[in-house]
């Protein structure tokens, strides 16, 4: 577990890319868990927590709660409105970045995948306000669960809201595939495929 504020990014990317246990287990109350399973989001330290169903229910809809369940809904946002310039300007040199509300920090921070992991990008409030302005639906990304990711990567033009413990494991697999200076076809071949899944997953969210 992580034991600071801010430091809770890199021990999430940690849980997510370690090789897993196959008797993983609740990391509140002990209790075996699925491959596929709940993450708690711990508001203090941005740390993911491993859960049980039961126990991610105990803090469902307690807004001042430790912990915040991570849900699990993939949207697409096919018509978002970002212009090519305001994202050129966010500088960020891969070509992915996810945004999130973040309840410790009390602003919108933006990220994206690198070799040594989660790297925040500078993003002025007016910069984001004018985001929201022509997209509402950002308005109702759930703080710090949930994440605006955004793929610019070759010709790719994602724009999804997902759980964030998704955005970590992207980060987990641009950090871990990485090689040489651009990365290598590998890694980008992997995120191809990761986004491929995304969008298969995904309901557009005008149908959400």
């Amino acid at each position: 577990m992580a034991s600071g504020p801010g430091s809770g990014s890199l021990a999430s990317l940690r849980r997510l890319t370690r090789p897993r246990d196959p008797e993983e287990r609740c990391e509140l109350c002990g209790a075996p868990l699925p491959e596929e399973h709940t993450h708690l989001f711990e508001v203090r330290t941005e740390a993911l927590t491993c859960a049980c169903r039961a126990c991610a229910l105990l803090f469902t809809g307690q807004a001042q709660a430790r912990y915040r369940p991570v849900p699990d809904r993939v949207l697409s946002l096919p018509d978002l409105v970002l212009a090519p310039e305001r994202w050129e300007a966010l500088d960020i040199p891969v070509g992915l970045a996810f945004f999130t509300r973040s309840t410790r920090l009390g602003r919108v921070v933006a990220r994206y995948p690198s070799p040594a992991g989660p790297t925040e990008s500078q993003l002025g409030l007016a910069t984001w306000a004018e985001l929201e302005a022509a997209n509402p639906v950002l308005r109702d990304l759930e703080p710090d669960v949930e994440a605006l990711l955004v793929n610019r990567v070759g010709t790719a033009s994602d724009n999804l809201v997902v759980p964030i413990d998704r955005c970590y494991a992207l980060v987990g697999l641009v950090r871990m595939g990485w090689r040489g200076i651009s990365g290598g076809p590998e890694v980008w071949g992997s995120v191809a495929t990761y986004f491929a899944d995304l969008r298969a997953r995904a309901r557009v969210a005008a149908d959400a």
